[in-house]
């Protein structure tokens, strides 16, 4: 049953002068969080404390069960309210989300995690966090040494090539699966139909999969899984393996293992008839 008045909590122990609990339940895009409210005010005039400290319960949204609803990433917002906590900014070690972190973070209207979570631009437009050039050769020419700017140069190359980018990859595995049929004919020079795939799935650690594949991965069968999560559930939003198999070259890994079985039927009762191939085949993918 939805609370008419108050916000879903334990009881009003926060400041005497709030109509807001101290304990407060929230429903950010189908995930629930239980925090205080001091919390969520914990950085003046961002988003949050303008709807808990400026806003009465009555005229914030609510779901089913009386919780305050955010039409907002549900994954994504654990670690806003992670930064509230103590306004400190901790990611796992391979983060493939900063953008649509930073995104939030505008949202919100936490300007200083949004310009943390803001990459670096290198005068390449590459994203970099190593010294760049020209900073190495205004040092070198504060020392006045000429072989100081070629060693300070080598050491700015060999920087740029161990990239955080490169740095960051994880080893591990994924498996590329797919269901496809292809139909041979009496005259199976002239009337053999090629290869149909209906659907290429993606199994292996959640971080993994969004790396290689980014915005061509359909998450719809496994949302708001975590980076270090592993799901069988993936699939891919094109139908060719071989642009799969060059994603996955294209980011180190290699394949190191592949297995298939085929099934054979008539479309019908005459031997004649064409007949239909069906088989499922998985290819193993490796990064080491």
């Amino acid at each position: 049953m939805a609370l008419a008045d108050t916000e879903r909590g334990v009881s009003n122990c926060g400041d005497p002068g709030s109509p807001f609990s101290e304990i407060i339940e929230l429903n950010v895009g189908g995930q629930v969080y239980v925090t205080r409210h001091k919390t969520l005010i914990a950085v003046p005039d961002s988003l949050l404390w303008n709807m808990f400290s400026k806003k009465s319960p009555k005229e914030l949204a609510r779901d089913s069960k009386g919780r305050f609803f955010l039409d907002r990433d549900g994954f994504l917002f654990r670690y806003i309210l992670d930064y509230l906590r103590d306004l400190n900014l901790v990611l796992p070690d391979y983060f493939p989300e900063k953008s649509r972190l930073q995104r939030e973070a505008d949202f919100f209207q936490l300007r200083d995690l949004a310009k943390r979570l803001t990459p670096r631009m290198s005068k390449d437009n590459s994203i970099s966090e190593e010294i760049s050039q020209s900073d190495t050769e205004e040092g070198a020419q504060q020392c006045g040494s000429s072989g100081a700017v070629e060693t300070l140069r080598t050491v700015s190359v060999s920087g740029a090539m161990r990239s955080p980018t490169l740095d960051s990859k994880k080893s591990g595995y994924i498996t590329i699966g797919y269901r496809g049929s292809y139909t041979i004919g009496r005259d199976i020079q002239t009337d053999a139909k090629f290869r149909r795939v209906a659907r290429i799935t993606v199994c292996g650690k959640t971080s993994l999969a969004k790396e290689v594949f980014g915005d061509t991965l359909n998450e719809s069968r496994d949302p708001d899984r975590l980076p270090e999560r592993y799901t069988s559930r993936y699939y891919l939003k094109y139908n060719f393996l071989e642009q799969a198999f060059d994603k996955l070259t294209e980011v180190g890994f290699h394949m190191v293992a592949c297995s298939s079985t085929g099934t054979c039927a008539y479309t019908s009762n005459d031997p004649n008839e064409d007949k239909i191939w069906t088989s499922y085949t998985e290819y193993v993918f490796c990064r080491e």
